[in-house]
């Protein structure tokens, strides 16, 4: 039974990925405007995990939410060996089409592009020998995944699917938003997107909404100034809503610990630094750096 939906404000921050139910033609192209390419990818994002990856010395490496596929192209223009996978095949196209366009570069012509769904990742995509030398999943993406039968069995499901591409020795690297502070303020912990930039006009708008007394989904409304197609066309406003499980940090730690089922190890970062909590910056993402052990 539905409580109740309460504290709805403006919020001056970027979104991430869109998921399938909403990735029709139209509104996938909106959301390629908005997030751009890989110009559009913050340096510090950028910096962070090419750094990350490299000192660890992966090379292959598993993009579990590509989506327009921006991140990968980056990765496979960095020298890495990818493979991108998402559910919406609307939004593959993107990344299907940059393929192509590039096709004369090595490295495009062995970036592998498959769909895939999370719950059956294992059955969609097939494992490299002892899996991928890191797994990525970032922009807030698991957070699209619902808790429709309200036990989270589905997190478990595809956290587990994900972590199993994962080599021995190997990364995942995953994120959230800051759910914590949103839950407790009703608005987002104040500051730029850490991952991308956009110079398209919006305005967001949050809902969070409560189960029996219990935080079951955030949404948030966009408003999009898109660019016409057509010199002698007007802007366009473009509105649609996207919703998220609202993951706490502890309780997804716990999620991805019992994922590996507590062969590895774990550390946090805040808006990629360290984190401590009760710091007194206050993140807007949180981010997971899992490193299978067994």
């Amino acid at each position: 039974m539905v409580d109740s939906i309460y504290r709805t404000r403006s919020l001056g921050v970027a979104a991430e990925g869109l998921p399938d139910q909403y990735a029709d033609g139209r509104a996938a192209r909106v959301w390629q405007l908005y997030i751009g390419d890989t110009r559009g990818r913050t340096a510090e994002y950028r910096s962070w995990l090419l750094a990350l990856l490299r000192r660890h010395r992966c090379r292959a490496v598993l993009d579990v939410a590509c989506g327009t596929g921006v991140d990968s192209i980056m990765l496979v223009e960095d020298g890495f060996s990818v493979t991108s996978v998402d559910a919406s095949d609307k939004m593959l196209k993107y990344a299907l089409k940059e393929r192509w366009n590039r096709r004369k570069e090595e490295a495009f012509d062995k970036w592998v592009i498959e769909e895939a769904n999370w719950l059956t990742l294992d059955k969609d995509l097939q494992k490299p020998g002892d899996g991928f030398d890191a797994v990525i999943c970032l922009g807030n993406s698991f957070a699209h995944l619902p808790d429709f039968k309200g036990d989270q069995s589905d997190h478990k499901l595809a956290l587990k699917n994900i972590a199993s591409m994962v080599r021995p020795g190997g990364l995942m690297v995953i994120d959230h938003r800051n759910y914590d502070y949103i839950l407790a303020t009703g608005c987002a912990p104040p500051g730029k997107n850490i991952y991308y930039k956009s110079d398209l006009t919006k305005d967001i708008t949050t809902s969070v909404l409560l189960v029996n007394n219990k935080a079951h989904m955030v949404t948030l409304d966009y408003t999009l100034q898109v660019p016409a197609q057509e010199p002698e066309e007007a802007p366009e406003l473009s509105k649609f809503r996207l919703s998220y499980y609202p993951h706490r940090l502890e309780a997804f730690t716990e999620l991805l610990k019992n994922a590996f089922q507590g062969q590895c190890q774990h550390s946090v970062l805040g808006d990629f630094q360290p984190y401590q909590p009760g710091q007194a910056y206050t993140p807007c993402y949180f981010i997971h750096v899992v490193k299978k052990t067994g």
